[in-house]
C-alpha cells in the first residue's frame, strides 16, 4: 500500500535542500540509492534511519519520516543520548518534541510546508489525544513547545533556532 505523502524525492532539489536545512543543527543528510538497504532504519524501509548525527534517506522515503528521525538527533543530542543508532530512545516528552520540532521545520521546507506536514502525519498513522496533528499542535502542545525552548532549540518567538548552545 502506497500512501500520499510527500517523499524525499518530490522535494524540489531532494535531498540537497534537506541537507541544507539540517546542516545547521548538525546532521548530516545521506542519500541511499533507489533499491538499497537504509542503514538505522528503525521501523523498516522505506523509512528514514539514524546512525549518530547521519540520516539515511532514499527517493522513496517519506519526508516526515526524514524530519521525525532528523528531530530526534537534534533533541537527544541536547540531552546527552547521542549518538544514536536505529532507536532514538527517550522519554513521551521529547517524543512530543520532535514532533513539534518536525512540524516547524518542515515550515522552511518548499512543497512541504507545516499544514502539509500534519497532513502526511495522520494519513502515516502519528496519533494524537486530540485526534490529529493540527488540533494536537493547535491546542494540545504547550508542553512540547516548553520543551524545545527549555532546550535552546526554539526562541521566544516560537521558530527554530539551529546552533544556539
Amino acid at each position: 500500500m502506497t500512501l500520499d505523502v510527500i517523499r524525499c524525492s518530490d522535494l524540489a532539489n531532494e535531498a540537497s535542500s534537506l541537507a541544507a536545512l539540517l546542516r545547521p543543527w548538525g546532521v548530516e543528510v545521506r542519500p541511499v540509492a533507489a533499491g538499497e538497504p537504509i542503514p538505522g532504519t528503525f521501523w523498516g524501509e522505506p523509512e528514514a534511519g539514524i546512525v549518530g548525527r547521519v540520516l539515511h534517506v532514499r527517493p522513496d522515503t517519506p519526508l516526515h519520516s526524514a524530519l521525525h528521525e532528523a528531530c530526534h538527533v537534534i533533541c537527544a543530542g541536547r540531552e546527552g543520548r547521542a549518538p544514536l543508532h536505529a532507536d532514538a530512545g527517550g522519554t513521551f516528552a521529547e517524543e512530543d518534541a520532535v514532533c513539534y520540532l518536525q512540524i516547524l521545520l518542515a515550515a522552511e521546507l518548499p512543497g512541504m510546508g507545516s499544514e502539509r506536514m500534519r497532513a502526511d502525519m495522520d494519513a502515516w498513522g502519528y496519533t494524537f489525544r486530540l485526534g490529529s496533528a493540527a488540533a494536537w499542535f493547535a491546542d494540545d502542545a504547550e508542553d512540547a513547545l516548553d520543551w524545545l525552548r527549555r532546550r535552546g532549540l526554539v526562541g521566544a518567538d516560537g521558530r527554530p533556532r539551529p546552533g544556539a548552545p
